[in-house]
């Protein structure tokens, strides 16, 4: 039985789900190494076979190679590179030959701040880690930037629940197809770079200046921004939600929206796609670029402007919910790209990676 090792920061839904179809479908053994729950994302986990957790709060360094001592791993994977311990940790098994896997979502801009990362990365990166695991076309950008071959980067890190959002399309499109929901869905934490000031805004003028007909804006999250000062009558402000909750909000909604001022990936996004709703994406968010096509599954929208996003809700609100339906059935086929398949597929692929 080969050995995953995982020193994380933050777990989430998707990553569960790609650690559930990992160990349902391969002899696998895996040991997370977590940091606390984020009080922005509060998520409750449910307990998966061969899944050993391990708090960092109660691991120091000595404690994290006592760890990968005793369990030898075949493979180590680290969510970039923000714990020093778990970067020494890797140095380690690095030196021992044991693949080290930094993940990341970080999209290469360009920018003096970034050409600074990489000229002091490239002094020690790679006496840390073997390879690279991104989300998409930019994050492989930076990646290569950094000095990783292209043989070494792998892509599709971050990868939506496809079975159980499918599901979720299943049952929506019977619904639909009696009344469509003129409701648009926002799923984010409450904090500045995701938006939500300028969408709210946005909608509300719209809505005061009586164009948006009997739409609806409900958002799912909460953050220090939670909740906003701005309040209005056709906009609801519904907290965390857990994953469980989540399906009686989406069957009530339509359209999905995301105004982030920054986002360099978004899962989300994927699983509002896989899950049949038509996409309002602002030209800040990564995935946009894998899961909509302009004006066939959805619009894009440029982050902050409130212009531009109001003229992308009234091309939504002018449709037909025929139109509607056929943009979330167009959703649906494209987030079909990759899922929890494809990623634990890749994981095993870099254990065979390390013993061939």
């Amino acid at each position: 039985m080969k050995k995953v090792l995982f020193l994380y920061t933050e777990i989430s839904p998707y990553l569960v789900a790609g650690l559930g179809h990992l160990v349902a479908h391969n002899a696998v053994e895996v040991h997370l190494v977590r940091w606390p729950v984020n009080k922005e994302a509060p998520f409750s986990f449910p307990d998966l076979p061969q899944v050993t957790v391990h708090e960092r709060t109660s691991l120091d360094l000595e404690g994290l190679r006592a760890l990968v001592k005793g369990l030898a791993p075949d493979v180590i994977l680290a969510s970039g590179w923000v714990d020093k311990a778990y970067l020494r940790v890797c140095q380690d098994a690095r030196k021992r030959g044991i693949p080290t896997v930094m993940a990341s979502d970080t999209a290469w801009r360009g920018d003096l701040r970034q050409w600074f990362a990489v000229g002091a990365a490239r002094l020690w990166l790679h006496r840390t880690f073997s390879h690279a695991w991104v989300t998409g076309e930019a994050q492989a950008r930076y990646a290569a930037h950094l000095g990783f071959a292209k043989e070494r980067i792998r892509r599709g890190f971050y990868v939506a629940d496809l079975n159980l959002f499918a599901s979720v399309a299943d049952r929506l499109r019977g619904l639909r197809s009696l009344q469509f929901p003129h409701r648009l869905l926002c799923v984010a934490r409450y904090i500045p770079s995701k938006g939500h000031q300028y969408m709210v805004e946005a909608f509300a003028e719209l809505a005061d200046a009586g164009q948006v007909r009997d739409w609806e804006l409900w958002c799912i999250g909460t953050g220090e921004l939670f909740p906003l000062a701005f309040q209005h009558p056709r906009i609801r402000h519904l907290g965390f939600v857990q994953p469980e909750g989540m399906w009686r909000f989406m069957e009530q909604s339509g359209v999905f929206i995301l105004p982030s001022l920054y986002e360099p990936w978004g899962v989300v996004v994927q699983e509002h796609a896989a899950a049949g709703f038509p996409l309002l994406l602002s030209d800040a968010v990564g995935a946009r670029h894998s899961f909509l096509k302009e004006g066939y599954n959805g619009f894009s929208f440029t982050a902050g402007n409130k212009k531009s996003l109001k003229e992308t809700l009234l091309r939504v609100i002018a449709l037909s919910d025929a139109d509607l339906a056929a943009m979330g059935r167009h959703s649906e086929e494209l987030a079909k790209a990759s899922g929890p398949g494809e990623w634990s597929d890749t994981l095993m692929g870099l254990i065979a990676e390390g013993h061939a």
